[in-house]
């Protein structure tokens, strides 16, 4: 590591949970994931031969996901927690940090239905379960969290994925896009889809949807420029019928539960990609020490010394940020202002930082023998993904 962890809130605790993160992300993580990512099918990711599978074996054995699902603990020492667990498996491959994230995503939900064959299947302490958030369509990416604009509410929006009371079921019919996150391998799906067309986006529901149910299609993952290491494909729902408890929450609290969820994913992402922006950071100065010009390492040279400092402010921002928005959203609803703010700026940061960083790496940096050009083509996705930061901003700048 080559900056400091300088927050003085941290525990004992905090400080073994960090160093054991880090050994994983660096021992398993880290070549894993520049193995799945030279891989050229993205099919061969989720193959049954993949390491994809010792990676989920190897982080059940580390037991995080068990801490940070346990309902006793203080909830600002979970959130400070998480920002430092979520940085480092980041660093080490953010793909496979945010598909092992994913596990404990639909948790929540299920707890709030409270179904207890769902618990009882899904949600074992002593079992990963692999979920996704299908959230978005192929005619609709980032506009279907737009819950600040006009359009939100327009029927003449037409959805690609709606469901519908059929007596005492749901049936759901459509697709969800290729960009769902764990899409091709997960074993239950959170699904946010139109119930109520009539009111455009607003009229939709969100469902807790078995995706080993009849009519349930999965055609091959996606193809795609950065975060290889992680699984994203197309779902197809053909008259798929859930029972009428599988649905969570209806158009009634639709809005207000995107945005709070929103709130929460958008902080998560931030702490994600701030250690991205750490590894591009490192990266950079062990080059520096390493290469030599001119008879010294380039570290010597002044230039590159100023360079890697307006660096590690970046990165040293963009923490402290995460940090504040996460601790508040602990013990408080998200504020989504805050939280957007955490990943458009986070994330800029990490794409920022990771391309200074092969700037430094000359040649050298565009070469896949160096690992500095992954941690660039990785950061530059996470600008589109989970709300491409344009549209984010426009949703955050109307809560000002």
């Amino acid at each position: 590591m080559t900056s400091i962890d300088i927050d003085t809130g941290l525990t004992d605790e905090d400080r073994a949970a960090r160093d054991t993160c880090h050994a994983f992300a660096k021992e398993v993580l880290r070549p894993a994931g520049r193995e799945l990512d030279r891989l050229p099918d993205p099919a061969d990711v989720i193959a049954p031969k993949s390491i994809l599978w010792d990676v989920f074996k190897k982080y059940q054995e580390l037991g995080i996901h068990k801490l940070t699902a346990d309902p006793s603990m203080d909830p600002i020492a979970k959130a400070r927690l998480m920002c430092i667990i979520n940085e480092e498996l980041a660093w080490g491959d953010v793909g496979l940090a945010i598909t092992l994230g994913l596990c404990g995503f639909h948790q929540p939900w299920i707890e709030q239905s409270g179904n207890k064959e769902l618990l009882e299947r899904f949600c074992s302490p002593d079992r990963l379960t692999i979920s996704c958030w299908a959230l978005t369509e192929p005619d609709h990416g980032s506009d279907t969290v737009a819950v600040t604009e006009s359009f939100f509410s327009d029927p003449k929006l037409r959805a690609n994925c709606t469901a519908r009371k059929v007596g005492d079921e749901y049936v759901i019919s459509g697709q969800k896009a290729a960009w769902v996150s764990n899409g091709s391998i997960a074993e239950l799906a959170v699904l946010f889809c139109t119930l109520d067309p009539s009111q455009g986006f607003k009229g939709g529901a969100v469902f807790l949807v078995p995706l080993d149910l009849p009519g349930i299609h999965r055609p091959k993952p996606l193809d795609k420029l950065g975060q290889r290491s992680l699984n994203q494909g197309e779902i197809y729902f053909t008259d798929v019928r859930v029972p009428a408890s599988y649905m969570v929450l209806g158009p009634e609290f639709y809005s207000m539960a995107l945005e709070t969820m929103l709130g929460y994913a958008n902080s998560g992402m931030g702490q994600l990609f701030v250690g991205v922006a750490r590894a591009a950071y490192d990266y950079a100065v062990d080059y520096a020490k390493q290469r030599v010009q001119g008879g010294v390492p380039i570290f010597e040279h002044q230039s590159v010394r100023g360079r890697l400092f307006k660096m590690f402010m970046k990165v040293e921002a963009a923490r402290a940020l995460v940090r504040r928005v996460a601790l508040y959203t602990a013990a408080n609803a998200p504020i989504v202002q805050y939280s957007i703010a955490s990943k458009v700026f986070c994330t800029n940061t990490a794409f920022e930082v990771a391309s200074e960083a092969v700037q430094i790496f000359g040649g050298n940096g565009l070469s896949r023998e160096y690992p500095i050009e992954k941690v660039l083509r990785d950061a530059r996705a996470s600008m589109i993904e989970d709300g491409c930061n344009e549209v984010l901003g426009l949703l955050g700048g109307s809560r000002l």
